[in-house]
């Protein structure tokens, strides 16, 4: 029986010169799990909101066609109704957040909908034992990591026990572990029954827990496979559809989980770090801030007395969601001030706040260094010297030049983030800082960012970028430094292509 239907149904944005969908017809059987997959901008995500109804009821446009939704026309049946039968986890966890703590935000969809709460506690700790979150309960929402969010986002949804389950991008900000997690989850609502529809780039994790397989291409269903025939795919038929990886090279896999040797290998010529000590705990004090130190151990969120990184390399900065690489990333730049380590490099010493002369930092969310009113604007903010062909030089190699005079903030995800490597490169930084740069990213747009990473090297700076994305590192990494709890395991050469 059918529980999702959409019948000739053609979709185009309000202010959009084309549409977004076209001509889509599709059934989905109560119980499957079908993936959406296919590049950015396709269609893959306006299908998810004419599920869950944010089409037509949030997002406005001309909508052609009939949409049936366990028996509601989506057309008549506002938001709220759809509460118990659809549930959504989104690619960005923080915009679905209602609470500020952990154990307030697992149970708000149930409390929302007047449960019991006997119902509620029940809930929360059936979840809860589901997804192994017993380690975030009690905390506060702003204080974990990227996929920390995405697990409780997860959560949830899964609390109110919704028939369908839509999930955009869930895997984007998740580690290797997580995303195992996250997998057993999957096959865990499939086997009570749930319908679930996943748009995702991330394909490796799905191939033997997907029913069908949609690869969607300029608004339509392109091509269609069962999940056994998507399980078969050949490595040059993912290629050709620009599709990533639906098979990992096992190499890989050790690298992306931290499972290697704890060693450090010694390259010249290096950069050397010394005495990055950090804590968010902050210690009393009377008089005098005492600099923390390597004994502080279990207080210290990052603990390297010393490490030397390949200068003029690509290193890839790996560990578990939480483990302290976004700590590590700020620290080495100069933003956490209660950070006293030492950066050497060709014999000059950086402290303190003089890590930002030699330091450029590309954030997670590139919204927040995006400040200026134009494109051209943001990257003159970065040259030294106001050279506008220079600007204009590095604008054209990203792409970017006929957005010059564009507001950033009109920009979509992957052109912001351009934007904000434009304005690395323009600093001559000689280290350059680069976090999760590949979330959420299809193929084509992560093998863009993988050759800029290299060129960025190849022009003499030393390219550090945390990542959970195994096909980053294979595609662009020379080494790949390993880190959990805020200590180095391991500095290794990469297994790259």
């Amino acid at each position: 029986m059918s529980i999702v239907e959409l019948e000739d149904v053609s979709f185009q944005y309000k202010g959009s010169k084309e549409g977004s969908l076209v001509n889509v017809n599709l059934n989905i059987e109560q119980g499957q799990t079908v993936l959406l997959c296919g590049a950015s901008g396709s269609g893959k995500t306006s299908i998810i909101r004419l599920i869950n109804g944010l089409i037509p009821h949030y997002y406005s446009g001309e909508l052609e066609g009939e949409i049936r939704v366990a028996d509601h026309d989506i057309k008549k049946t506002e938001l709220h109704e759809l509460a118990g039968t659809v549930g959504t986890v989104f690619q960005n966890p923080r915009s679905q957040f209602f609470s500020v703590d952990t154990d307030g935000e697992i149970v708000f969809g149930p409390e929302n909908i007047g449960l019991e709460p006997k119902e509620i506690k029940a809930r929360m700790n059936d979840v809860v034992a589901e997804m192994n979150l017993e380690e975030v309960l009690g905390r506060s929402i702003f204080d974990l990591s990227g996929g920390q969010k995405q697990r409780i986002a997860c959560a949830s949804v899964a609390a109110l026990l919704p028939e369908i389950i839509l999930l955009d991008e869930p895997s984007s900000n998740l580690d290797f572990d997580s995303i195992e997690l996250l997998r057993g989850i999957i096959l865990e609502w499939k086997r009570q029954g749930k319908t679930i529809v996943i748009s995702e780039h991330r394909l490796w994790y799905l191939k033997d827990a997907v029913d069908r397989v949609l690869y969607i291409e300029n608004g339509r269903i392109a091509k269609e496979w069962n999940g056994e025939e998507f399980a078969c795919l050949s490595e040059d038929e993912v290629k050709a559809y620009k599709l990533r990886p639906v098979v990992l090279e096992e190499e890989l896999i050790k690298e992306i989980r931290g499972d290697c040797s704890s060693s450090v290998c010694e390259t010249d010529p290096s950069i050397v770090l010394k005495d990055f000590y950090f804590s968010y705990k902050k210690r009393p004090y009377l008089i005098l801030k005492k600099k923390f130190k390597e004994s502080d151990g279990d207080l210290l969120n990052l603990n390297i007395p010393e490490l030397k990184i390949p200068e003029g390399k690509v290193i890839g900065l790996v560990g578990p969601n939480g483990t302290g690489k976004s700590t590590f990333l700020r620290c080495l730049c100069g933003l956490e001030g209660d950070c006293k380590g030492k950066i050497i490099s060709d014999g000059v010493t950086y402290k303190g706040g003089q890590r930002l002369k030699m330091c450029y930092m590309v954030m997670q969310d590139v919204n927040h260094q995006l400040f200026t009113d134009s494109v051209e604007s943001e990257v003159m903010l970065s040259l030294k010297d106001k050279d506008t062909k220079r600007c204009d030089e590095i604008l054209d190699s990203l792409g970017l030049l006929e957005y010059k005079d564009t507001h950033p903030m009109a920009l979509s995800g992957g052109q912001k983030q351009r934007v904000a490597i434009a304005s690395a490169i323009a600093s001559d930084a000689k280290l350059l800082l680069f976090d999760e740069p590949t979330s959420g990213l299809d193929y084509s747009h992560m093998e863009k960012v993988a050759e800029l990473l290299k060129r960025l090297s190849l022009s003499g700076a030393t390219v550090i970028v945390s990542t959970h994305d195994p096909e980053l590192i294979s595609e662009c990494c020379d080494y790949v430094l390993g880190l959990n709890h805020g200590k180095v395991l391991y500095l290794k050469e990469s297994a790259r292509d």
